[in-house]
């Protein structure tokens, strides 16, 4: 039976990496690339026309950012599957694109043939992630659900266990620096700590993160 074929877009702003998946992709038998872009704004109004099957999707984009296009692109074609495509593995991003619609979840550091068994097996009714996605998602579920910490606050003290600055913290989770010390006063007051170190050390004993 033939492989139907697969519509794809890729939404990119490194003209390298967005070549370079186009090659790849349109190469393969069964796959087909309708458009590219490198930017959601542009992929958004062509979206009627191009009726892309599955969205290859990257996060940190001029103007609107991934997060914001995967959003608009699942209310005007709820049927079209999204793959985030990025550099950005940390905790809040994955969960920010799931919630808003993304199916699958990829770090650009894979295989080119993972790329093309993803695309397929979204389309399949599958979600393919990376492996430390995937690990990052079961451990999330492992996590005290007794937490006193909002899930904006738990992802700020994880990215601060990973030794991440505030600059790169409010970067990540776009938002200001002042947003972030906001939510680190209210952790230390929430886990009755006064250091970071303190508030990494309580966090990790008791599963918070």
């Amino acid at each position: 039976m033939p492989l139907q074929n697969i519509r794809i877009v890729i939404v990119e702003d490194d003209n390298l990496i967005r070549d370079g998946f186009a090659l790849l992709i349109n190469s393969t038998y069964g796959y087909t690339i309708v458009n590219t872009y490198n930017n959601c704004e542009d992929a958004i109004k062509h979206l009627s026309d191009d009726s892309p099957d599955v969205v290859l999707m990257d996060i940190e984009l001029p103007g609107m950012n991934g997060i914001e296009g995967i959003e608009k692109i699942k209310k005007l074609r709820p049927r079209t599957n999204i793959i985030v495509v990025t550099v950005y593995d940390n905790d809040a991003l994955v969960f920010q694109a799931l919630c808003a619609g993304a199916g699958g979840y990829l770090t650009k550091n894979m295989q080119p043939a993972r790329l093309l068994e993803a695309i397929k097996d979204i389309q399949e009714g599958g979600a393919p992630m990376s492996t430390n996605i995937a690990r990052m998602v079961v451990s999330s579920f492992q996590k005290n659900r007794n937490s006193p910490l909002t899930s904006r606050e738990t992802e700020v003290l994880e990215l601060l266990s990973k030794g991440k600055s505030y600059s790169t913290i409010a970067d990540e989770l776009f938002v200001d620096k002042e947003t972030i010390r906001t939510h680190i006063k209210n952790i230390y007051w929430k886990l009755e700590v006064h250091s970071k170190a303190e508030a990494i050390e309580k966090a990790l004993k008791n599963k918070l993160i």
